[in-house]
């Protein structure tokens, strides 16, 4: 496997670190989180630039590439800490949508309507096996769930809900506003990625699948926050790295010292390391082959974890000036955090991974 990225997805790099540095500036980004959030009227931008269904075939609206270029995409939203619906609605809804085989996917393309994935229990847990009950009264099409942790749910106007009824896994839709659902924020530590509650009381929804396997939406999901791990940790670095650069103590920048380079570089260590696990990750997912949930789960787990790791130890270098609520490193170690958090913590993925090992 060459994990080296081809020439048009170097452009594509470049071209989404561009739009997003451009338009999405930290002090920009602080405002969007500490104000209103996300204004979904800037969603259409990212639309058109086909951002949304990039890996959906082409006979289905979509741009015909492969899943390898949704983790080019989610590492640069990662770094950029971009506070809009990709992840919810562009990996989460879109898979969901995919593994369904439904028909509901061109408005999500055309950037006309914003989805997010209900999937998350009221133990919080997001199980597959099975996964979080819903009572389904199918002659009256009828739906009651609750689920916690939905991301971008103040954006989206289409609720996925995924949940399993008489023992058998299903995917229902409905909409935000719609009548017996009640959608409110949950307080997290991240509010670049605001997360809410969705309690549907006995309202109408449509069922968009039953009996289907949806083992592929955890595996590209998890794989796609590795890849934004990555690029949190990576822009937690890149600001360590130009901060001990001009810092300096005893006549010297700071980066000079053992104890401050050693950190920094094990930092890049780590980084580098997830990124190819990520990579493994996105090329298993996207190649359909037998080792996607491992190399998905043992992705999460590395990267989550690097990401964190990168972010503390440059709060470290900067002193108490990274401590501060001015500073914008806080904002990248919250979005760490919540990745962390987000899908399972590490230990939780590395038991599967063991389990698969161990079989």
């Amino acid at each position: 496997m060459d994990f080296a990225l081809s020439e048009e997805q170097e452009m594509l790099r470049a071209s989404a670190r561009e739009f997003l540095q451009d338009r999405y500036p930290p002090e920009r980004v602080a405002a969007i989180a500490d104000g209103d959030g996300f204004d979904r009227a800037e969603w259409s931008d990212v639309a058109r630039m086909g951002w949304v269904g990039i890996s959906v075939p082409e006979d289905e609206g979509g741009g015909g590439l492969s899943f390898l270029e949704d983790v080019i995409l989610a590492e640069e939203t990662g770094r950029a800490l971009y506070p809009g619906p990709f992840f919810s609605t562009a990996i989460l809804a879109t898979s969901a949508l995919r593994a369904a085989g439904s028909d509901r996917m061109p408005p999500l393309i055309s950037g006309e309507s914003i989805a997010t994935l209900a999937w998350a229990g009221e133990d919080g847990r997001f199980d597959l096996d099975p996964a979080p009950k819903v009572d389904w009264n199918e002659a009256d099409g009828r739906l009651t769930a609750t689920r916690l942790f939905v991301p971008d749910v103040a954006a989206a106007d289409l609720v996925l809900v995924l949940g399993s009824h008489e023992g058998e896994p299903g995917l229902w839709a409905t909409t935000k506003d719609g009548e017996g659902v009640e959608c409110r924020e949950v307080p997290t530590v991240d509010g670049t990625r605001r997360m809410g509650e969705v309690m549907v009381r006995d309202g109408p929804a449509e069922l968009v699948a039953r009996g289907t396997d949806f083992g592929t939406v955890r595996d590209r999901a998890l794989t796609a926050l590795a890849a934004e791990a990555i690029g949190v940790g990576s822009a937690a670095l890149d600001m360590a790295i130009a901060h001990v650069r001009e810092r300096r103590q005893f006549g010297r920048p700071i980066g000079a010292f053992q104890a401050v380079a050693h950190e920094l570089a094990q930092s890049f260590l780590e980084l580098e390391t997830a990124r190819s696990v990520a990579f493994w990750a996105g090329w298993a997912v996207a190649e359909a082959a037998p080792e996607a949930p491992i190399a998905a789960a043992a992705a999460k787990s590395r990267a989550a974890e690097a990401g964190v790791s990168a972010c503390e130890r440059a709060i470290q270098v900067h002193g108490g000036l990274g401590f501060t609520w001015e500073h914008p490193l806080h904002r990248w170690y919250k979005r760490a955090l919540g990745i962390s958090a987000y899908l399972g913590w590490g230990p939780e993925h590395r038991e599967r991974v063991a389990g698969a090992i161990l079989d």
